[in-house]
């Protein structure tokens, strides 16, 4: 088993070793910290730390959760889960601009401690990198997953185990990476872990381009939202990502994610428990569109929304021949992103 990267001090996790292994204080204190025991102390900390907080979909029930596998897995007869709403028939084996069809697939998997600061915490973010995407976004950094077919396909108890072997591993959360177009694939799998004892709250870490109605069944299952907002320019997102209307649907989109979890939560050692996460990447020229992505989320979403304004923004994919995208992005650049969201009331920043 790969142990989660540990944020615990060294002292705490003596205290609970002694609570936990039945050694006196003084063998604790000097006896060597087993690796099964430092994962399972992790786990034990995240359970005390987050108790009382039960994840949405175990709140639904498995009776409603597998009513709403059943309208995703329609949604595949004629997809519409994203702003594209290819309608083809993924059931059948088609596949249209995701390149997927009706079958998981995973690129990695494992405990990530590089995401904002309340998904992390002690055990890290239990993350699953998805593959295959339904943007095409041309500077990518991931695109060896999300365009070049990075990924494994998998059978749904095959994920299913990998969300529970996260959860053994003591992570705070599942953190689903672009699952747009595999969000009926990850429901079936999330109702068998849940009926095997998940009890992490999911992470929907999206590109922000989700149909209104495959949110609408995401309702109740769905604690975290973290989506991206890339652009608020029509020409910039059909250059760039091959959607000409993503800033329409995206606002959509975030404001019906916003409905239903409201404003991030942290629970009293800082872990994000519930709520909204905005992510939008500064990049160079201009071209993002950051002053009108930022005054949407303050007057239209909440002055409150917990926003990571990104500055690590570098050339890749396809973006190496295109100007202004061949270059990273200025101090200047970044320093006016942030004076933006002073100057519309944002205060809430990762």
């Amino acid at each position: 088993m790969t142990l989660p990267n540990v944020i615990l001090s060294q002292s705490k996790l003596r205290i609970l070793y002694t609570f936990s292994s039945g050694l006196s204080s003084p063998e604790a204190s000097t006896a060597p910290l087993r690796p099964g025991y430092t994962a399972l102390i992790i786990n034990v900390y995240n359970i005390f730390t987050m108790a009382g907080q039960t994840p949405s979909y175990r709140k639904l029930g498995l009776s409603e959760l597998s009513d709403k596998v059943q309208a995703a897995e329609e949604m595949l007869r004629s997809c519409r889960l994203c702003g594209h709403r290819c309608g083809v028939d993924r059931t059948a084996g088609e596949a249209g601009i995701c390149d997927t069809a009706d079958v998981p697939v995973v690129a990695s998997y494992g405990p990530h401690v590089g995401e904002e600061a309340p998904l992390v915490g002690t055990g890290g973010s239990g993350t699953i990198f998805l593959g295959n995407c339904n943007l095409k976004c041309i500077f990518c950094q991931n695109a060896d997953i999300s365009q070049e077919g990075g990924g494994s396909p998998m059978p749904t108890a095959r994920l299913s185990g990998i969300m529970l072997g996260l959860q053994e591993m003591g992570c705070h959360n599942l953190n689903l990476v672009s699952p747009t177009h595999q969000m009926p694939m990850i429901l079936m799998a999330l109702f068998e872990a849940a009926s095997r004892g998940l009890g992490l709250p999911v992470v929907y870490n999206t590109g922000g381009y989700d149909s209104l109605e495959a949110l609408k069944i995401l309702d109740g299952v769905v604690d975290i939202y973290m989506p991206d907002m890339k652009f608020s320019s029509s020409t910039a997102s059909g250059m760039l990502c091959g959607a000409k209307d993503y800033w329409d649907v995206n606002r959509k989109a975030v404001k019906e994610m916003h409905r239903q979890v409201g404003d991030l939560k942290l629970d009293r050692t800082g872990i994000a428990l519930r709520g909204l996460l905005v992510r939008h990447l500064v990049l160079p020229g201009g071209m993002s569109g950051t002053d009108g992505v930022l005054r949407f989320i303050s007057s239209e979403i909440s002055k409150d929304t917990y926003l990571n304004i990104m500055d690590q923004y570098r050339p890749c994919h396809k973006a190496e021949g295109r100007p202004p995208l061949n270059r990273a992005i200025t101090a200047d650049e970044y320093k006016q992103a942030l004076d933006l969201a002073a100057k519309y009331g944002l205060r809430r920043l990762a």
